[in-house]
């Protein structure tokens, strides 16, 4: 299909936006990296003026330079815990936020891939037009842009038990299907690397006592 039938004009300015939004992703994750080079020995106070060797033969004197000792000994061994559980976290929190950098960029794009899919469907009586070609192609670049982000479909099929963890139930109506049981999906839900992106918005069975009401 020729470029014309698909860019408008509007690609341009889309993919501007797409571009800021990931300069500015990389200054925080350089700002991100920036709070995590710590260097303890920085904080480490200067010898005091005031020290002066320990008389060996004094015992009160030698007892208090051994516990003043063990004291620092226990804030040095703290400090060091400390600051290696701040690496780990900090570690941690950049490499989510690298993970899942694009996850505000991806839940803003899908309900336009909704939106398509339902194009898709309408145009399928006539598979054989140009548009039909067209939308499929362009079909087949949104979903191989989706599975290098690492956004894949939640697979949910009618007569599924609900699962709160993925699934979201909009209301129930009675049904042949046991109480709880997926009757139709609403909308399709999605996961993000593993993690939930979008919950799959469906509609369960009703408990009996409601269908025995209606």
């Amino acid at each position: 299909m020729p470029q014309g039938a698909v860019d408008d004009g509007k690609g341009v300015a889309y993919n501007g936006a797409m571009h800021e939004q990931a300069k500015q992703e990389e200054q925080e994750a350089a700002e991100e990296q920036k709070s995590c080079d710590f260097d303890p020995a920085a904080t480490q106070e200067e010898p005091s003026e005031e020290q002066r060797d320990v008389d060996h033969t004094d015992p009160a004197e030698v007892q208090e330079a051994t516990d003043e000792l063990g004291k620092w000994r226990d804030l040095a061994m703290r400090t060091a815990a400390e600051y290696d559980n701040y690496r780990k976290r900090c570690v941690k929190e950049r490499d989510e936020f690298t993970r899942y950098a694009t996850r505000g960029l991806l839940e803003e794009l899908l309900p336009i891939v909704d939106n398509f899919e339902m194009g898709m469907q309408m145009a399928e009586a006539e598979k054989g037009s140009m548009i039909y070609i067209g939308m499929d192609m362009v079909k087949k670049q949104l979903s191989d842009f989706m599975a290098v982000q690492g956004v894949e479909k939640i697979p949910t099929k009618v007569g599924d038990a609900f699962d709160h963890n993925i699934h979201e139930a909009i209301q129930s109506e009675p049904s042949e299907l046991e109480e709880g049981r997926i009757v139709r999906i609403l909308r399709p839900g999605y996961r993000l690397k593993g993690k939930l992106l979008r919950a799959v918005n469906v509609v369960t069975a009703a408990p009996e006592a409601d269908q025995e009401q209606k």
